[in-house]
């Protein structure tokens, strides 16, 4: 028998493929916990928001002006961040944001009244708007597009894994120190990271860690990011051609309404368990977990599916769309909870419903496919403009529901009547999922002065 001389000489070593480095794993790490930080930071006011109340007389119609106003900022700051992180990148652009979302948070723990606290949450706002637009252009420069729906998942499980695995441990800290202490440790956990970002976050044309072979893998599948990317000077007239894009409006009207389910689980759900399900706090501590962990296996299950089908298919329009619509559809679910009298099944509907979010939530994953690949970060601030609208209307209508019935029926009923309307905008607003092509997007660009 002939001796398998398969790679055995030095030559034939040299001319094997070399074995990826995994730099990007460690880059997506980074972001998975900079957006738990992000996500606990923005939320810890739902859950100190029955003790915080009653110590500072808020009713709730006002508290749901107070939840909404973070929203308000949020909002209105997503285009000028966009074009922030497309004029400075975003290493700086995140350095900021956690510094000053952070500080921000261990002043809405000082809060003396009304007036400082709403002061404190619309500056909170401002700091947190770069996030998901950074995010989004990280993952568009580090991964390429059959890992990105996956990539996405493992960051935004963050947002849901965060809150599930810490809040016991924060009505702990309610219980024991006070709503105040939350706040200000939850702060200080923020500025923590935001060195650890600046010292271990780079571009991959500056890694040291990324081999050939892992740059030329993520560069086929259309990412990488070169050293000029971040500096496209602002345009309105770059604003009005994106926003007379189809692809735009349709991910962004989906977006609102998985935002909406969102939204009332982070400031409405403990208030919901308090007053119309009447639980008691240790119960609620443990409770709470359970529609967390639900979106956390949503989010990873339909990033799973998601880039599963595109692998299997090459459909980008199947793959992309199916695992959102369906995850939309489940999220519409929430209404069942009006109906079912136990705790338990009460917890089991809601958890469905934000597993669907979840699978919902997968939004951003399209922004890298669609995103002029010099504008992902004015189109990432567009899109969550006008999808985080819905932080800004959704405290607001269940707020003044509460209000003036007293009861969440009605409010129930809005955010399943929304996610329905989500789904819809994915099916026939959306259209195909591939690429803006601007005329001039590839042309040579100025250096901005």
């Amino acid at each position: 028998m002939k001796p398998d001389t398969t790679l055995s000489s030095p030559a034939d070593l040299a001319l094997a493929p070399a074995r990826r480095s995994r730099a990007r794993f460690a880059i997506l790490a980074l972001l998975a916990i900079g957006t738990v930080i992000n996500y606990l930071d923005r939320t810890v006011l739902g859950i100190a928001a029955p003790s915080l109340t009653k110590e500072l007389g808020l009713s709730a119609g006002v508290m749901g002006i107070v939840f909404s106003a973070f929203s308000w900022t949020y909002t209105l700051s997503q285009i000028p961040a966009g074009l922030l992180l497309d004029r400075i990148g975003a290493k700086k652009t995140y350095f900021l944001a956690v510094s000053g979302w952070s500080a921000f948070i261990i002043l809405n723990g000082l809060s003396g009244g009304l007036i400082s606290l709403m002061i404190y949450r619309l500056g909170l706002g401002v700091a947190e708007s770069p996030c998901f637009s950074a995010n989004s252009r990280v993952v568009g420069h580090w991964f390429p597009q059959r890992e990105r729906a996956r990539a996405t998942s493992i960051y935004q499980v963050g947002q849901y894994i965060g809150l599930a695995v810490f809040s016991p441990l924060l009505f702990w800290i309610i219980e024991s120190f006070g709503w105040r202490a939350m706040f200000v440790i939850v702060g200080a956990v923020g500025l923590a990271f935001s060195v650890v970002w600046w010292l271990r976050y780079h571009e991959p044309h500056e890694s040291r860690t990324m081999n050939d072979a892992e740059r030329e893998y993520i560069g086929a599948g259309g990412g990488l990011s070169m050293a000029t990317d971040a500096q496209r000077p602002f345009s309105w007239h770059d604003v009005g051609r994106l926003l007379r894009r189809r692809e735009i409006w349709g991910a962004a009207i989906g977006q609102f309404a998985g935002n909406s389910t969102v939204v009332f689980f982070l400031t409405w759900f403990p208030t919901y368990l308090v007053t119309e399900r009447h639980m008691a706090w240790l119960k609620i501590g443990f409770f709470a977990i359970l529609p967390f962990l639900g979106a956390s296996a949503g989010v990873l299950f339909g990033g799973w599916v998601s880039d599963l089908l595109l692998r299997r298919t090459g459909n980008v329009n199947l793959s992309r769309k199916l695992p959102i619509i369906t995850g939309l559809l489940l999220s519409a679910c929430i209404v069942v909870a009006l109906y079912v009298q136990s705790d338990t099944a009460v917890i089991a509907v809601l958890s469905l419903a934000f597993f669907g979010q979840g699978m919902g939530g997968l939004g951003w994953s399209i922004i890298p496919d669609i995103a002029p690949k010099r504008l992902m970060g004015l189109t990432g601030g567009i899109f969550n403009f006008t999808a985080n609208i819905a932080g800004i209307v959704t405290p607001i209508v269940i707020g003044a529901i509460v209000s003036l019935t007293g009861s969440f029926y009605w409010g129930l009923m809005f955010i399943g009547a929304v996610a329905i309307l989500g789904a819809a905008s994915y099916i026939f607003i959306l259209g195909d999922i591939k690429r803006i092509e601007l005329p001039d997007d590839t042309a040579p660009l100025k250096r901005a002065a």
